[in-house]
């Protein structure tokens, strides 16, 4: 597949970004989304039969039992499946490093809180909560949507507040070096000072 570039950008689109740009929660949600925005699921079939096409002809004699439906399902589970579990992996990473840094136990938050309150991940202090949402972001692609959306969301992240007692803090992730780090590590010290407050 590398030798004949159909998993090239040009091909399957930027990924990448278009899975932080979906932000999902499940596999079906950036499945739906890759398909209605990035490419049509029709578009990774072809590109799925011409990999079926190359290897059957031009290397015929080292993949005699490679089928069709194989090289769809490679296809598929390529653009969809791993670019999902890498996405999840920078999620976990970035809260497991928030984690230990301020010491206490982050949760994921219900389905209801992430549809009621745009809530991913929540810190329990006393019969208080906070709220986190976990952002990967590309520097400079993707900013200027995250801050329309935090505006968009800024009345449910005050619903939140009133309800719970505790804030709602946005938290990007970025790739430094090939690892995934906290962006904006000025927050670290705002969720710290909340912490604070709920247990004074």
């Amino acid at each position: 597949m590398n030798r004949f570039q159909l998993n090239f950008k040009r091909n399957v689109g930027a990924t990448s970004e278009s899975i932080r740009k979906c932000s999902p929660k499940t596999i079906e949600e950036w499945r739906e989304y890759y398909f209605a925005n990035v490419k049509p699921k029709e578009h990774i079939e072809e590109l799925g039969k011409k990999l079926y096409v190359k290897i059957t002809e031009v290397i015929q004699s080292e993949v005699a039992e490679v089928t069709e439906e194989d090289c769809i399902d490679y296809m598929l589970q390529l653009v969809i499946d791993r670019t999902f579990e890498g996405y999840m992996t920078e999620i976990q990473t970035i809260y497991g490093q928030l984690q230990n840094i301020l010491g206490v136990k982050i949760e994921s938050a219900p389905d209801e809180w992430d549809r009621l309150f745009n809530v991913d991940f929540y810190i329990k202090i006393g019969e208080k909560f906070i709220g986190l949402q976990i952002k990967p972001v590309n520097t400079g692609i993707q900013l200027p949507e995250i801050f329309k959306e935090y505006n968009l969301q800024a009345e449910t992240h005050k619903k939140f507040s009133s309800k719970f007692g505790g804030k709602v803090f946005y938290v990007f992730s970025e790739k430094v070096n090939g690892k995934k780090e906290i962006a904006n590590k000025e927050i670290i010290d705002e969720i710290k000072k909340e912490i604070e407050r709920l247990k004074g």
